[in-house]
């Protein structure tokens, strides 16, 4: 059973990791604290992949069934896909 909690934390995770890509305008320092925050704040509940190649990575190892990787990508990219609405609405 893939765990609802942890596929909200990947939406939200990639959500606000695209967000600081295109708010920061590339900064690595902005992107890598994000990234630093978000895997502090979510990596305990989804193992803070926010990436759908990281998440094919850990099918690749064993440590996500195929159900679990579809789900993560699929609330992966709908996270990004919202950021780049949200970032172009607002900004």
């Amino acid at each position: 059973m893939i765990d609802a909690t942890a596929l909200l934390a990947e939406f939200l995770g990639t959500f606000l990791l695209v967000l600081a890509v295109f708010a920061s305008g590339g900064s690595a320092l902005m992107i890598g604290a994000t990234l630093a925050v978000i895997v502090a704040l979510i990596g305990k509940i989804s193992g803070a992949h926010v990436n759908p190649a990281i998440s094919a990575a850990m099918f690749v190892k064993g440590s996500l069934s195929l159900n679990e990787l579809l789900a993560y990508a699929a609330v992966q990219i709908a996270g990004a896909v919202a950021s780049l609405y949200t970032y172009r609405v607002f900004a």
